[in-house]
Formats: C-alpha cells, structure tokens, sequence
C-alpha cells in the first residue's frame, strides 16, 4: 500500500518548482490532490500530467493572499473530498533589493503570498481538521528565516513569520490532533534557476525531488511524532556563520 492512499493533501503553489514536485510525489504515493496557484495555465498543465496518471486532482486558480478565494478553494474542497489530511503551504513570492528602495508593491506581494497565504489556508484547514479529528499542516519556509541575506527584506520577514506561525499552529493544533512543521529549503534548482541561469553555477543546488522527498518524510509520521522543523540544504552551501 502506498504511503499516501486516499489521503486528501492540499498544495498551495502547486503550478511549478517545489510545489509542482510535492504534487508529482505525493500523487505516486495515492493522494487525493486538491491543487492552487495564481497561474491558471501552469495549473492545468499539472493537473492535466497528474490525472492522466490516475489521480484524483481538483484544481482552482486561486491568489491565497485572498481571503475570499481561499475560502472558496477550501469550500470546493470539502464539497469534492470532505476532509483535509495533509497541507502544504508552498506558494510564495520574491521581491527585494537595497531596503531604502524597497516598494510597498512588493513588500504586500512577498508577505501577502508567503505568510498572508500560510495564514489563511491553515486557518481554514486547522478548522476542517478539527471537526475530523485531526490532520498535518507543512510549510514551507526557507534558510532564510533564520540566516538573513542583504536586500531580501520583504522575504526574510515573511519566512521569519511562517516559522513563528507554525509554532503557533502547533501549539494550538496539538490537542487537537493537528500536526504543524516548517520544512525550510536552502537553494533548489526550481525553472526559475534553470530558465535564467540564476545561482546555477555560483552556490550548490539541490534538486526539487529531494525536497519533496523530506516533506513525504514529515506528511507520513505516526500520528503522535511531529517533525517541528527540518533545515534541509545542499551540504556545501553557505549557511552556519553567513551573514
């Protein structure tokens, strides 16, 4: 029997990179997938590849810094499956650069979709949870939220946040059955890398599968074991000490 069968996994930022590559693995696993991104293209295209294969894939464009639209994702998934057992809060964005320079725009577009998007779906997961007596919520943080790099304030702040939110999560969550971890990634080799050739060659890099892999790790514990944190980079990546 498969590690995941007929469990309902959400996945935020589920069109590309580490959210694409949770999917794909939590599919071979036999998970029921209900999928989002703002990308309703790349979305499809995913859902497309998972269903051909055999998986039972619900998947909605949605901006999970919305609060209305993540309540409609989260309504449409209880009207399809009727439970919420595993999420994981990937979806994010990037912006940043001399902190004096830093727009308003993307100050709300990096901490509206990393932590406003974490917030809002685990709000309405912890809530489905509950009523069924519990579940796991996994997010996706990042180095950064413990080792900050200069011009990266607005995603720095926002991973920071995730990692005190999921404490706060796993805190209220645990007499209840629900399960919260932080899954932090150091540097993955997701399109955005490989399309423009960013850090390619500069630092080490870790492929998406292996990230997917851990946050399998962390989705099929025993009921009772709670991976809180998992710090998880390429060996000779600059970490311990950087500045």
């Amino acid at each position: 029997m498969t590690q995941l069968n007929n469990q309902v996994c959400v996945i935020t930022g589920a069109n590309q990179g580490i959210g694409k590559a949770i999917a794909q693995r939590f599919a071979r696993e036999g998970a029921k997938l209900a999928l989002c991104a703002r990308n309703a293209q790349k979305l499809s295209a995913v859902a497309e590849e998972l269903q051909s294969a055999g998986t039972d894939v619900l998947a909605l464009p949605t901006d999970v810094s919305d609060a209305d639209a993540v309540a409609a994702f989260f309504e449409s998934i209880q009207q399809r499956f009727g439970r919420v057992d595993v999420l994981v809060n990937n979806a994010g964005a990037f912006d940043g650069g001399p902190f004096d320079e830093v727009t308003t725009e993307g100050w709300h577009n990096v901490i509206g979709a990393c932590l406003t998007g974490t917030f809002l779906c685990s709000r309405s997961a912890f809530s489905l949870m509950k009523g069924q007596g519990g579940g796991r919520i996994i997010n996706i943080g990042s180095i950064s939220a413990q080792r900050a790099r200069e011009e990266c304030a607005p995603y720095t702040t926002a991973k920071f946040g995730v990692w005190g939110l999921t404490q706060a999560i796993a805190l209220e969550g645990r007499a209840l059955g629900i399960v919260c971890s932080c899954l932090h990634p150091g540097n993955v080799r997701v399109e955005r890398r490989s399309d423009t050739g960013l850090d390619a060659d500069a630092e080490p890099m870790m492929s998406m599968e292996t990230i997917a892999g851990v946050a399998l790790t962390m989705a099929t514990l025993p009921d009772d074991v709670n991976m809180l944190e998992a710090i998880v980079l390429p060996n000779k990546q600059l970490y311990v000490g950087r500045g």
